[in-house]
């Protein structure tokens, strides 16, 4: 038998932030699912552990068309996230390392999917 996991609506009046900035659920830091609802469309999906963002981190336009995606580790973000413009076009690639603290890449697009920046982390000297 498999345990549905925990899901809950950011909006719920039983959500709250400790001092440390982790998200709690009756008193208690969550983990699991947090949702964000607008207008009955679901705009983003976030995986918590212990009250921190840790896990696949997703949001939408109202339309269902995809806004944001990319991967936190305790807080953190890790390897590649990505933003589109509301129309679908890709419009930012950033790319971190393990740490979660070092951009290693950082690419933008305009609507038309015109690359406007592309930035690479200079390599370090041995």
């Amino acid at each position: 038998m498999t345990e549905e996991a925990a899901r809950i609506d950011i909006d719920d009046p039983e959500v709250d932030m400790d001092d440390a900035q982790r998200l709690l659920y009756r008193g208690v830091p969550f983990t699991g699912e947090v949702t964000e609802y607008l207008a009955g469309a679901l705009v983003s999906l976030d995986v918590y552990a212990d009250g921190v963002p840790h896990g696949l981190c997703r949001e939408w336009y109202r339309d269902g068309t995809p806004r944001s995606e990319g991967v936190v580790r305790r807080g953190l973000p890790r390897g590649e996230s990505r933003e589109w413009h509301p129309d679908g076009v890709l419009s930012r690639r950033q790319v971190f390392d393990a740490d979660g603290l070092t951009l290693r890449e950082d690419d933008a697009w305009d609507e038309t999917g015109r690359l406007t920046r592309s930035w690479r982390c200079p390599a370090e000297e041995t």
